[in-house]
Parts: C-alpha cells; structure tokens; sequence
C-alpha cells in the first residue's frame, strides 16, 4: 500500500551549502556582528522540525558556560544561533542567490531514479 502523504520535510537547504542572507541579521548589543542583506557563508546544521539553519558567522550570541574540560574558567562563549531557514536562499555556480527546483534524474548503470534539487537560474545540480 503506497503512503498517502510523505512525512519526511523538504527544504531548499542542506548542510554544507553556499547561502546568502536575504534579510539583515542583527547581532545583539553590538554591530559588529551583524550580517548585512547579501552576506555569503556555509550552512553549519539544519533543523528541519523548527524550520531553522544554523549559518557560519550569522547571528553570533553570548553564552555563558560552566567550566568544564573545553572551557576551565567557564565564562563567556559566542556562539552561533539559528536562524529561520526563509532568511537564507541557496547560491548557484555564478554566486547569485536561486531559487530551488526539484527533478527526477534516473540513473545510467542501475536504472534506479533520485530526486535532485537545481538552481531555477542557470540550471545546474546542487546534489551531486
């Protein structure tokens, strides 16, 4: 009996690929740290169930940790925090933030099909 409905979530980003913020990130108490419409950095994690993505330098906030073995004194640790996963748009081969498609592609050797995402704007695969 086929599934009537796919639990499994589908988002536009992985972990490891190359986004672009599509809305300024603010840090808090400070401006050094925020990220301006545009900025480019990799994915770190992805949370499917919250709709959230961990960015690498995007919104970096303080915590306070005890010591432990990492840290013996505890004290101050910035660190990043997520994001929502619509503040980010994947990056094509030219650099220039797309909007994702998805196709069948099957497979020469085993005849076996897989769903790939693609960039709306050139073309291109994302999944290799």
């Amino acid at each position: 009996m086929p599934r009537t409905t796919n639990k499994q979530k589908k988002l536009h980003v992985k972990k490891g690929d190359q986004v672009v913020l599509t809305k300024r990130i603010t840090a808090h108490g400070g401006g050094q740290n925020d990220r301006p419409k545009g900025y480019q950095a990799r994915v770190l994690e992805v949370y499917p169930s919250r709709d959230r993505v961990l960015v690498e330098g995007v919104n970096l906030r303080l915590k306070h940790t005890k010591p432990n073995q990492a840290y013996p004194n505890g004290g101050r640790i910035e660190a990043e925090r997520p994001i929502h996963i619509s503040n980010v748009m994947p990056v094509d081969g030219n650099g220039a933030p797309t909007r994702i498609g998805r196709k069948r592609v099957e497979s020469v050797e085993t005849g076996r099909g897989r769903w790939v995402r693609y960039a709306k704007t050139t073309g291109e695969e994302l999944d290799s």
